[in-house]
């Protein structure tokens, strides 16, 4: 019997998943636990809409991400903080920080989690940092870290 599936069930599939499974066990085990459906027309169309929608929702993100990108690659982002003896800084610069600092000069929103540092900056200097902004799409940017004065 061709099942849908409503939950992810170890052995037969993932949720939203076609399967085909043995009659007794759809009908005495996933139809009266609601972890799946019947393939009938209906479930069909159901299904092959929830699709559609998932394709065009991840279009839509990885185009959005792609202008964003565009936005911001290669662009410089000037921090100041204040400072130290010998161009050491008091504290660091963040991710956080230049997460906030793209959404103000660019107004690109990006996660702190998504910008890749190698380590937190506590010197002077430029840095080059990596900002994925999603599956596949990336853009470099630049950290200018000045003393504030």
């Amino acid at each position: 019997m061709k099942v849908v599936l409503l939950k992810d069930i170890k052995g037969s599939g993932k949720k939203g998943e076609l399967v085909n499974v043995s009659d007794g066990y759809a009908r005495n085990y996933l139809l009266p636990r609601n972890m799946a459906k019947e393939a009938n027309a209906q479930v069909m169309d159901e299904l092959k809409s929830a699709e559609d929608a998932k394709t065009y929702k991840v279009k839509k993100e990885t185009e959005q991400a792609q202008a964003d990108a565009g936005k911001i690659n290669g662009k410089t982002v000037k921090m100041t903080a204040k400072a130290g003896q010998g161009g050491k800084l008091f504290g660091s610069i963040t991710s956080k920080e230049i997460s906030d600092e793209l959404k103000r000069l660019y107004k690109v929103e990006v996660d702190k989690r998504k910008i890749m540092l190698d380590g937190d900056i506590k010197a002077f200097g430029t840095y080059q940092c990596e900002v994925k902004l999603y599956n596949g799409v990336s853009a470099k940017i630049y950290v200018a870290v000045g003393e504030k004065k």
